[in-house]
C-alpha cells in the first residue's frame, strides 16, 4: 500500500494528496472545490470536535445556530468586512426551478426572483450581531459567550483538501462584553485554548502572536493566531481569534444599559478554526510509509490483528482479544478488534500503517503459549514483545511515549528550520530553503508588501511579547522594535 505514496522528497504536494487518498480520509466531490470527507476522516475530525467542546465550554461557552442564508444589506452596514469577503461570496437570487419545455431538462425560474438576495454564510458576524440587538437590553444580559458549530462558503479558485476548499466544516465562537478589557481577555484566553489544543492533543508546536493590519481578519481591531510549520517548512495558520472592538455593535446598534443607566455599545470578539486542522496534523506528522496520528486524535488508539491458522486457534485469539478490548477500555483506551477473514495479517498490518493507528497488537498462536503479544509503534515503526498480564499498565505508557514524541519530533524540525537574521541578502535565501525567519521590520505596510512580492514570504505572526529588542528592519533598515515571523505559507 505504502508504495501508492509519492516521496515527501520527490513531491509534497502528492504526498499530501496521496496520504489523504489512500487513507481514506476525504475525496473530491461534483462539486467544483468542494470534498467529501469519508467516514475515517471524519472520525478524526469528530474528536477534534469533540475535544474542542470540551474546552469552550470549560470556559463558559454554549453552543447555539444561526442561519446559513446572510441577507446582502447585512453586509453592506460594515464596510471592512465587506470589502474583505466581497470575492468570495456565493450568491442566491432565486428560489424555484421549472422544467424547460422548448429545450428540455430544468431552468431557473425567472419569475422566483428574491427581493433581496442572499449570501452563503463565509463567516456569521452579520447575521449574528443583528440577531444580538435582539439579545442584548442591559448590562445584565452581559457577557454572551456562544459558538456554533458549522459549515461556512468562501468561493476559492484554487483549492485542496482540508487546506482551502470552497466549503469547509468549523467553528465560530461570537462574544459580546460590558467592557473593552473583558472583550480583550477573552481574545486572548481562546488563542490560547487553541494553542493547548494543538500542542496537547495535535502534539503539533504552534507560535502565538498578532497578525499585522494587513492580515487581520476583515472588521477587526486586532486578530491573533497560531502558526505552525508543517514537514516542507511552510507556515500553516492553524486558528485566530479577533477583538472587533465596538465596530459590529456600532454597525448594527447593539447598546446596553450600564450600571449607571447610560447606553453603550457593547465590545466584541470572534474565533474559529476550521478542518484546515485535518491538514495541519496530516503534514505535521505523516511519513512515506502513510499517516501518523497522535494517539489523542485517533479514531482508535489500538488495533488488535490475529493470526491464526485453523478455527480453534481463531476462537481461542478472539476470546483473548475481546477480553483485552474491554481491560483497554476500562483504562480509558479505546481499541478496534480486525476479525475479518477476507484479508490476511500482512494486508492489515500495511492497511494500519496507512490509516496511522498510533499501536497495533498482533496476537497468534506462539503467543498464546508464551502469554505474550507483539505490538508495533506507529511513530517509529519499532516492534516489541511484552506480557499479556502488563497489557493494562504498559499499553497506557506506550501511547503517551508517542504522543509526546510526536510532539518533540515536531519540536526538533521547527528548531532546524528556524532562523535569525538582519541581512536581505540571508534572509531570500533563508526563505527560499524553507523555514521560519525572524527579523526586524519597520512596521510599514510598504515593506511588508515589497518583501512579499520579491520572497513570496508573509509575517505569519508578532510573536507576543517580541517588542522586547531593538534592531534594523530587514528591508528598509530604520530602527524598529517590531520583530517578527516570515515565511511562505499555506
Amino acid at each position: 500500500m505504502a508504495k501508492k505514496i509519492t516521496s515527501r522528497d520527490k513531491d509534497y504536494s502528492q504526498w499530501y494528496n496521496d496520504i489523504i487518498n489512500e487513507a481514506d480520509l476525504a475525496e473530491n466531490s461534483g462539486v467544483r472545490g468542494c470534498m467529501v470527507i469519508k467516514p475515517y476522516g471524519f472520525a478524526i475530525w469528530e474528536k477534534m470536535q469533540s475535544e474542542l467542546d470540551k474546552m469552550f465550554k470549560e470556559t463558559g461557552h454554549q453552543n447555539a445556530y444561526f442561519p446559513l442564508f446572510i441577507p446582502k444589506s447585512y453586509f453592506s452596514k460594515e464596510a471592512n468586512h465587506v470589502d474583505g469577503f466581497a470575492k468570495e461570496c456565493a450568491v442566491v437570487t432565486h428560489y424555484r426551478l421549472k422544467n424547460d419545455e422548448e429545450n428540455g431538462g430544468i431552468i431557473v425560474d425567472d419569475t422566483a426572483k428574491l427581493e433581496e438576495e442572499l449570501i452563503v454564510r463565509p463567516t456569521s458576524e452579520t447575521i449574528i450581531w443583528d440577531t444580538y440587538r435582539k439579545w442584548i437590553q442591559s448590562y445584565r444580559d452581559l457577557p454572551i459567550l456562544v459558538n456554533q458549530w458549522a459549515n461556512v462558503v468562501r468561493w476559492e479558485m484554487r483549492t485542496r483538501m482540508f487546506l482551502r476548499t470552497s466549503e469547509f466544516l468549523w467553528q465560530e465562537g461570537h462574544t459580546a462584553h460590558a467592557k473593552e478589557e473583558e472583550a480583550i481577555e477573552e481574545t486572548e484566553k481562546m488563542i490560547g485554548v487553541y494553542s493547548d489544543f494543538a500542542e496537547k492533543f495535535m502534539a503539533m508546536p504552534v507560535i502565538v502572536g498578532k497578525k499585522t493590519k494587513s492580515e487581520r481578519f476583515a472588521g477587526a481591531l486586532e486578530t491573533y493566531t497560531i502558526e505552525a510549520m508543517m514537514q516542507d517548512g511552510k507556515a500553516l495558520q492553524a486558528g485566530t481569534s479577533h477583538f472587533l472592538g465596538q465596530n459590529f455593535a456600532k454597525a448594527f446598534d447593539v447598546k446596553y444599559t450600564n450600571t449607571e443607566g447610560k447606553q453603550e455599545y457593547v465590545w466584541a470578539t470572534s474565533w474559529g478554526v476550521s478542518t484546515r486542522l485535518m491538514g495541519a496534523l496530516i503534514m505535521s506528522h505523516s511519513d512515506d510509509f502513510g499517516l501518523v496520528l497522535p494517539p489523542k486524535l485517533a479514531p482508535f488508539a489500538v488495533v488488535i490483528v490475529p493470526i491464526f491458522k485453523t478455527d480453534d486457534e481463531f476462537d481461542r485469539i478472539y476470546k483473548l482479544s475481546l477480553s483485552l478490548k474491554e481491560s483497554l477500555k476500562s483504562v480509558g483506551v479505546s481499541c478496534k478488534l480486525d476479525f475479518r477473514k477476507t484479508h490476511k495479517p500482512g494486508w492489515k498490518f500495511a492497511e494500519y500503517e496507512l490509516k496511522g493507528v498510533p499501536l497495533r497488537i498482533s496476537i497468534g498462536p506462539r503467543d498464546l503459549q508464551n502469554n505474550t503479544l507483539e505490538i508495533a509503534r506507529r511513530d517509529t515503526l519499532e516492534k516489541s514483545i511484552i506480557d499479556m498480564d502488563d497489557v493494562i499498565n504498559i499499553i497506557p505508557k506506550y501511547l503517551d511515549s508517542i504522543q509526546k514524541n510526536l510532539y518533540h519530533r515536531a519540536i526538533d524540525l521547527r528548531k532546524s528550520k528556524t532562523f535569525e537574521t538582519g541581512d536581505y541578502n540571508e534572509f531570500k535565501n533563508l526563505i527560499n530553503s524553507g523555514g521560519f525567519v525572524y527579523a526586524f521590520w519597520d512596521g510599514s505596510n510598504l515593506t511588508e508588501e515589497k518583501i512579499k512580492n520579491e520572497t513570496k514570504a508573509t509575517i505569519r505572526c508578532i510573536p507576543i511579547e517580541s517588542d522586547k529588542f531593538e534592531g534594523k528592519c530587514i528591508y528598509s533598515g530604520k530602527s524598529t522594535r517590531i520583530k517578527v515571523v516570515f515565511a511562505k505559507s499555506y
